[in-house]
């Protein structure tokens, strides 16, 4: 199928450099080799560098592209510099920033505590703060232009109950997205970002529906094209965003998710499941009343 397919020209994003947090795994690491397929070399970044090194092993294997692994705590200031600073001592030069990394549990609020609100605003949205700051002065600095993709969600702008952190965390970053598209361009810095439906990845996943709860509530069923996100998908649109081609495309949030957020928002969507013969009977009662 066309969409399991790259999208793009092999050499869309040749002599970049672009750095994908939590590239080591799930979207990360397939926006990581899409970009190397077409050219770019890519830095990569999460706390667990013998990740990031399996990861970078198999990518250079597959792609014959070049990626660099730094350990890296977003949520800290001081590694996030050291991250940015080994990455041009690497390759001399930053154009891309995918801000990729997040952590999400499912639970009522009542029973979080502070700590584990905090974890996932610290991640989520300081982490994004702080790689944001921290590569976008260095190119305001140097007068070089550069690209930022946000991984937001589509709850960034609706909430979402039992994910309430990563709502409030997804929202600044997207309000963070829109923002600094306007007031950074004249730097000729854009920003861009993806809001993705279900696109299970093993280890996020695992880890949000454990056990047999990923197979209770199939995320399928909440998608009006009966279907999960392909990870080829997600880096198809990813490396467009990030690459010359969209030049002239500046604060958008594309939404990603075969509908999914749309089914959930009308009113009447719910109709939907009503049977063949129910809306026969439906049609026959309208008919009649018309006719009284």
């Amino acid at each position: 199928m066309k969409y399991m397919e790259g999208m793009l020209r092999e050499d869309a994003l040749k002599d970049k450099v672009a750095i994908v947090t939590g590239g080591g795994s799930g979207l990360g690491k397939a926006m990581t080799q899409y970009f190397l397929e077409l050219g770019a070399k890519v830095v990569i970044t999460s706390r667990n560098l013998e990740k990031l090194q399996h990861t970078a092993k198999e990518l250079e294997e597959k792609t014959g592209g070049k990626v660099f692994c730094v350990a890296c705590d977003i949520r800290k200031w001081e590694e996030v510099e050291a991250m940015k600073d080994a990455a041009l001592q690497e390759f001399g030069q930053i154009d891309i920033l995918v801000n990729n990394a997040a952590g999400n549990f499912i639970s009522p609020t009542e029973r979080l505590t502070h700590s584990a609100f905090d974890s996932i605003l610290d991640i989520v949205l300081k982490g994004t703060k702080n790689c944001t700051l921290s590569i976008g002065k260095y190119w305001i600095d140097q007068k070089v232009p550069g690209t930022v993709l946000n991984i937001v969600t589509t709850y960034a702008w609706t909430g979402s109950s039992f994910v309430v952190p990563s709502a409030c965390a997804k929202a600044g970053v997207l309000a963070m997205t829109r923002s600094l598209a306007v007031e950074w361009a004249k730097y000729n810095i854009r920003f861009n970002a993806i809001a993705p439906g279900p696109f299970p990845t093993k280890g996020a996943w695992e880890r949000l529906l454990p056990g047999d709860l990923a197979e209770k509530f199939d995320m399928r069923k909440k998608v009006p094209l009966r279907r999960v996100g392909e990870h080829q998908e997600l880096a198809n649109l990813a490396a467009y965003l990030v690459s010359d081609y969209s030049a002239y495309m500046n604060g958008e949030v594309v939404t990603l998710d075969g509908g999914e957020w749309l089914q959930g928002a009308g009113e009447f969507n719910m109709l939907g499941e009503l049977p063949s013969e129910m809306w026969d009977g439906l049609e026959a009662m309208i008919k009649a009343k018309k006719g009284s």
